[in-house]
């Protein structure tokens, strides 16, 4: 059995939205490359054919990829959020202990982890230690350099 994916509402319209573009225009602009490609002739030598070739195995891969997470998505509903402790579609902010700084995460299904814009998903080590966890609580997380300590200070949807 598969497993379930989570999605927020927003990731699950970003995935229908990039689905839809691959199928509807990627798809189509891929094929014409491939179909120009051949025109040079001889494929053996044919580096641009080559390209359009892995490139349409790449769109493909992902349409079945995004089509596999949406067969097994499970969508939180905003209303079901609850702020009383950490869980996937919460905004978390945390104070480092030791450095003072502060951030904020939001808090996602593995499906729609991005960490530079800051979605860190519940499957990664600090979502996994954040996850159950009220306001106030400090966490310790596993990471490469060491052990980092976060004091939650608050939870919002």
């Amino acid at each position: 059995m598969s497993k379930q994916n989570i999605l927020t509402i927003e990731g699950l319209a970003k995935l229908e939205e990039e689905l839809d573009y691959l199928k509807s225009k990627r798809r189509a602009e891929v094929a014409l490359r491939i179909k120009q490609a051949l025109a040079f002739g001889d494929i053996s030598e044919n580096s641009e054919y080559d390209e359009a070739k892995n490139e349409q195995a790449f769109v493909e891969g992902r349409i079945a990829q995004i089509e596999n997470i949406l067969k097994t998505a499970k969508v939180i509903d905003e209303d079901d959020i609850q702020t009383d402790t950490v869980s996937v579609g919460n905004k978390v902010t945390l104070k480092d202990i030791e450095f003072g700084d502060e951030v904020e995460y939001a808090i996602v299904g593995s499906a729609e982890a991005d960490p530079i814009n800051l979605k860190i998903s519940n499957e990664s080590p600090v979502g996994k230690a954040l996850i159950g966890k009220p306001v106030g609580s400090v966490v310790d997380i596993l990471v490469p350099d060491g052990i980092i300590k976060y004091q939650i200070l608050s939870i919002k949807k």
